[in-house]
């Protein structure tokens, strides 16, 4: 199952084709496009994804994300009654309600908002739906039962998450991994360090077990841990300092375990800073004036680590995000070398000035004037820490085994691109470049590549810095030796959107890089005029409403 709710639109046809695989979308009406929330858009749901994109096979359902119908009166004034935005999700398309506004179906057919032919309608898309998977032929699915959960292979795919996903941001005089046959003695501090269902994050379910960083690192017998938990996420008092700082100067090292978590930010609760918050940065301060210190820090957005980063006391920091259940031994095996780093920043990480200088209700993300524009794509200003970023316990060099041409007729090249049905669309391969990794550390890791496209001169004005077009993950690169990174583009990789919003490739010069830090680059050109592969249908002039709506202006949105 496939969400609109991240993009508030259905934009790329890489999203069709999964949603047509899977056979179910799930519409969020916490977003909006032209002014009517997307469960109750005839376009979205019937002109784009039915009609246009053929998500149209008869087990092919939409359900509304938790409360989206709801949010239809509730939020977004779209309706002036529960019973109204029950009666206009369903008929634009949205088949089964997360929540309760269907329940009032009965009052929308009674006074004539929808009708029961659109309620079978739907029924027999979900019912088609359970057909399709066994439901009642005695599937495989029928006989799971509880011995089918946290099986040992669940188990290791939460393990090997956790660990493939945490991401070291500092590692001066490569501290780490902590490896050595005299046994240390190391001091675990900070709000994160017994953490059981904090580490979850939101949205989670409840596990067989959870293993907390303290429980991880107590059983590992080359260390002997002194515990102290500091401080709080957000906490003022220093009660707890002088308990903490004493663990420290008893030992050789410190493992800080702070961050954020859901306290501060989850589903309808914002941050308001992007700095570390409360005063876990003043007690990190006092613990790098005692010993060194390697900072964990979790949470699923990014706090600015500047404060970190530019102390030396801090030797390390590794981001371990919201781990789960098995997080505690994933990040034991990280930091003593069992498991290679190789995760990579999922979001940019801003300075914390940028909270102050930036309106949260601004949300475009091209740059204009003052504004320096949001996400790697179009901030001008300096991150912290940009995008992608990772380090790891290894070096490596690269060379390109396979490139593109330095030239390519774009008429010639979509032609010679599409699928024997004469069809052609964004996920249309267009070239596969790849890369020789060699290790030339002291320690086998894994790599990822990320492989980004610019242009200064292509398409209309304002361009984007760069976009990632590619990337993969290599596994266990053994010392001296190497591996082939194979990184596919597609036609999509090149296109961008017109002032029209089709999305075409355009002529110009082009250059793509491996990584963040452009370890390698290649330059090559598209001649020719633009080429169209991708034109989503017009909005009608009007769509008939069976209640009275209130559609907001377009310039009460924020356009990107």
């Amino acid at each position: 199952m496939l969400t609109l709710a991240a993009s508030c639109a259905l934009t790329t046809r890489f999203v069709a084709q999964q949603i047509v695989a899977q056979g179910a979308l799930l519409a969020d009406s916490t977003c909006q496009v032209d002014g009517v929330p997307s469960c109750a858009s005839e376009y979205l749901l019937e002109d784009v994804l039915r009609q246009h994109w053929k998500f149209d096979a008869d087990y092919q359902y939409v359900t509304s994300d938790c409360g989206a119908v709801d949010d239809i009166f509730q939020y977004h004034n779209f309706t002036d009654s529960e019973a109204a935005a029950a009666a206009v999700a369903l008929n634009a398309g949205t088949d089964t309600d997360c929540g309760t506004a269907y329940l009032q179906l009965n009052v929308s057919v009674a006074d004539n908002q929808t009708t029961v032919a659109r309620m079978d309608q739907a029924l027999t898309r979900l019912y088609h739906a359970l057909f399709t998977v066994g439901y009642f032929d005695g599937s495989a699915y029928q006989s799971l039962d509880w011995s089918n959960v946290a099986t040992p292979d669940a188990q290791q795919l939460a393990y090997q998450a956790a660990y493939e996903g945490m991401t070291l941001l500092k590692n001066d005089d490569a501290f780490l991994p902590l490896t050595g046959s005299r046994k240390k003695k190391v001091a675990v501090i900070g709000p994160y360090a017994n953490a059981t269902t904090q580490m979850q994050g939101d949205y989670s379910g409840t596990p067989k077990y959870i293993h907390s960083p303290l429980s991880a690192f107590q059983n590992y017998s080359a260390w002997d841990v002194t515990y102290a938990n500091g401080t709080a996420i957000d906490g003022n008092s220093t009660a707890g300092f002088a308990k903490a700082v004493a663990a420290a100067e008893a030992s050789d090292l410190v493992i800080y375990l702070g961050g954020i978590d859901n306290s501060l930010e989850q589903e309808t609760l914002d941050r308001t800073t992007l700095a570390w918050p409360g005063n876990q940065v003043d007690l990190i301060n006092q613990l790098a004036a005692c010993k060194p210190v390697v900072v964990v820090q979790f949470g699923g957005g990014q706090v600015d680590d500047s404060p970190l980063l530019s102390n030396a006391g801090v030797k390390s920091v590794v981001w371990a995000g919201y781990p789960s259940q098995d997080g505690g031994n994933a990040l034991l095996d990280i930091l003593t070398g069992k498991q290679s780093v190789a995760g990579r920043l999922p979001i940019t990480q801003y300075a914390a000035s940028y909270n102050d200088e930036v309106s949260i209700f601004d949300i475009n993300l091209r740059p204009n004037g003052s504004y320096p524009g949001r996400t790697y794509k179009w901030f001008t200003g300096k991150p912290t820490l940009p995008f992608g970023y990772g380090l790891h316990y290894t070096t490596f060099s690269y060379h390109w085994n396979q490139k593109l041409k330095h030239q390519y007729n774009i008429q010639h090249l979509v032609e010679s691109c599409r699928h024997a049905d004469g069809s052609i669309n964004d996920l249309t391969s267009f070239a596969n470049v790849s890369i020789k990794v060699s290790n030339t550390g002291r320690r086998a890791s894994d790599y990822v590549g990320l492989l980004f496209i610019s242009s200064t001169n292509a398409g209309p004005a304002p361009r984007p810095n760069k976009s990632l077009v590619s990337y993969s993950r290599l596994h266990n690169i053994q010392v001296r030796g190497s591996q082939q990174l194979d990184l596919p583009l597609t036609l999509g990789s090149l296109a961008r959107a017109n002032t029209n919003g089709d999305l075409t490739v355009f002529p110009g010069d082009y250059e793509i890089t491996l990584d963040t830090d452009a370890r390698l680059t290649y330059n090559f050109s598209l001649k020719g005029q633009p080429v169209v592969i991708e034109t989503l249908p017009a909005p009608k002039t009007n769509y008939n409403y069976t209640v009275p709506v209130h559609i907001q202006p377009p310039s009460m949105e924020a356009h990107s």
